[in-house]
């Protein structure tokens, strides 16, 4: 007797249904088996549903599993289990700091997650001296790190805008800020770095040693090992910044402008630019923050719904450098084709100007 339509349609509707079930659904013994790793932290199998988003809001994919490590040891050991299940197992792992990546690079779909601030209290060493630096772990956040290195008069040299990210997941993408002309992205100031491979192995690589992995893992996206530890390097931190703001309404004044300043010999610690279309409230949200260098001129500027062209800058100086800081900047600022009337700036500590977007 041949199959009628119902049949025919009835196990289309269970085959479509077993494979949402097998796509999404772990393996019973998933969980089981790794619960039974010797390991000292713990997985979390059911509050999950963090770990499937992300700031770019453009994926989610659940995991099976959470992991909360509480040592580089504990990472490995996972990461040696999923490897020794073979290739043709559809378990996989990815490593999540704050969750700041765009397009799921910290989310496993029906894999294991793990959360890298779990291991950040191991420890941060800085090593002052002539070439100083400090070894942060993969899952240390880089506020914290700021805040150690300056209790030695130090800071990293390069950053990212926002510091409450952390070392692992920045130099695994680049970590670009205002610093990048003069020092190179922050994977340009790191000496070492230790790694989990795939294959569950911890590695140390440098340029020297390992260097294959070393520079495949700056930038990598995670795609060729976890990062546990980096050597960063660090320079005298300032006490204080001066920090300005210019507009321009013309693009080709204000990208001269800006590759000028760039490539100049002596020129500002720090040079963004970005595009704004402005509105009343912007330029009074400057005025309460910032000084502007003429006020009464600077309440008469209109400019309500126009594209402006914004260069953002800052000069790195100390109390007693504050004179010469004030020359330098003037000097600077009138070789800039910028609109007069637009001049802020304000003077605040270096910690306060590098955490401007966390406070």
């Amino acid at each position: 007797m041949r199959p009628s339509l119902l049949q025919y349609l009835k196990l289309l509707l269970v085959l479509a249904l077993g494979g949402v079930t097998t796509m999404h659904v772990p393996k019973p013994d998933v969980p089981t088996s790794l619960e039974a790793l010797p390991v000292d932290g713990h997985f979390s199998f059911h509050d999950v549903s963090d770990a499937a988003r992300d700031f770019g809001n453009m994926s989610s994919f659940p995991p099976v599993a959470v992991f909360h490590p509480s040592s580089v040891a504990d990472i490995a050991t996972t990461v040696r289990h999923v490897f020794l299940m073979g290739e043709h197992s559809t378990l996989t792992v990815a490593a999540r700091g704050h969750g700041h990546s765009l397009y799921g690079q910290c989310q496993a779909a029906g894999g294991i997650v793990i959360r890298m601030e779990s291991v950040q209290s191991n420890g941060m060493r800085v090593h002052p001296g002539t070439s100083p630096y400090v070894d942060a772990s993969g899952g240390e956040l880089w506020i914290d790190v700021l805040h150690e290195t300056l209790k030695y008069g130090l800071a990293p040299k390069s950053w990212t805008d926002y510091l409450h990210l952390t070392v692992g997941g920045t130099l695994s993408n680049a970590g670009v800020s205002g610093q990048t002309f003069r020092h190179g992205p922050q994977i340009s100031n790191v000496h070492e770095m230790e790694i989990v491979t795939g294959r569950g192995d911890i590695v140390t690589c440098s340029p020297e040693q390992n260097s294959d992995l070393f520079h495949a893992a700056l930038g990598g996206l995670g795609q060729f090992g976890i990062i546990t530890r980096a050597r960063i390097a660090l320079e005298p931190a300032p006490k204080m910044v001066r920090w300005i703001r210019v507009l321009y309404l013309d693009f080709a004044s204000f990208a001269t402008d800006q590759e000028m300043l760039i490539s100049a010999e002596k020129t500002f610690n720090y040079i963004e630019g970005f595009v704004i279309i402005n509105r009343t409230g912007i330029l009074n949200n400057w005025r309460s923050s910032f000084d502007a260098q003429d006020p009464k001129r600077a309440n008469q500027f209109e400019s309500d719904e126009k594209v402006l062209f914004c260069l953002e800058m800052t000069k790195n100086f100390n109390p007693d450098e504050a004179d010469n800081m004030e020359q330098e900047v003037n000097t600077l600022l009138s070789q800039l084709r910028y609109l007069p009337l637009s001049l802020f700036h304000t003077d605040v500590t270096y910690i306060e100007f590098l955490d401007r977007m966390g406070q």
